[in-house]
């Protein structure tokens, strides 16, 4: 489905959807990296494709530009449970694209899970 960006905060934009509603893409939801700031990668007036992700008993509608976009094809990325692909060229014969390709693609996934795993010990010490 797609939209069109009305407006930027600092926690997400809101989309105009083509059937008359609009909703808000949460920053978690805007990229596949990580998002420090909305404006480096949606614009006001942007059209953009986005998926619905629920719509709240208020009439809220939870939008994903993320889960829009195609995944990413690099085994680093893939799901755990899912095998590795074979490699066909040796890692001398790869060109440096394809290395820094599978390079940024592994920095991500780390990155993403030592975060999650951080915030996940955030506010757990007890208070005296």
């Amino acid at each position: 489905m797609s939209g069109k960006v009305t407006a930027i905060t600092k926690f997400g934009a809101f989309v105009a959807l083509e059937c008359g509603k609009s909703g808000l893409v949460h920053i978690s939801e805007v990229a596949n990296s990580f998002v420090s700031d909305v404006h480096d990668f949606l614009q006001a007036g942007q059209e953009v494709q986005v998926k619905v992700l629920s719509v709240t008993p208020e009439g809220r509608v939870n939008l994903s530009v993320k889960q829009a976009l195609p995944r990413p094809n690099c085994h680093s990325c893939a799901t755990r449970t899912a095998p590795a692909p074979v490699q066909t060229a040796s890692p001398d014969e790869a060109s440096f694209e394809d290395k820094l390709k599978q390079f940024l693609c592994a920095s991500d996934s780390k990155m993403s899970e030592l975060n999650r795993n951080r915030d996940g010990r955030r506010g757990n010490r007890r208070r005296k």
